[in-house]
């Protein structure tokens, strides 16, 4: 018998749960410096909307047409002049493996972990 949680689970779509990060991550830009975060947020914003930048939704959609797993955490980074998504997951055997997408074309440039193909949904290939 499963114990009884305090509080109902709910189950996010992928979308609320991108906009659940994205404040997240505007939240802890804003703490830190408010006028580099709000200049940041906003030049995030527009680079997505102008096409730019991929939006996260689609990350997610992607991954979760190919991958079983619950994501854990979501990063936006630079990395050598590249804009890369980190998307951290949590594999149904309890692996963790984080992928990492070219924000600029949504293009799966890596993936690390253990039991990568234990996540991999039937037929769905890289």
């Amino acid at each position: 018998m499963k114990p009884s949680l305090p509080f109902p689970r709910t189950r996010l779509s992928r979308r609320a749960f991108a906009r659940r990060v994205l404040a997240v991550l505007w939240l802890s830009l804003l703490a830190a410096a408010p006028a580099f975060a709000d200049r940041h947020w906003h030049d995030l914003h527009e680079a997505v909307r102008s096409g730019r930048l991929v939006a996260l939704p689609q990350i997610l959609d992607w991954l979760e047409a190919r991958y079983e797993g619950q994501v854990l955490e979501v990063e936006l980074e630079r990395d050598d002049g590249r804009t890369i998504y980190e998307v951290e997951m949590l594999g149904p055997r309890g692996q963790v493996v984080e992928f990492e997408f070219d924000a600029e074309s949504g293009e799966l440039i890596g993936m690390e972990g253990v039991d990568i193909d234990g996540m991999r949904r039937e037929g769905k290939a890289r």
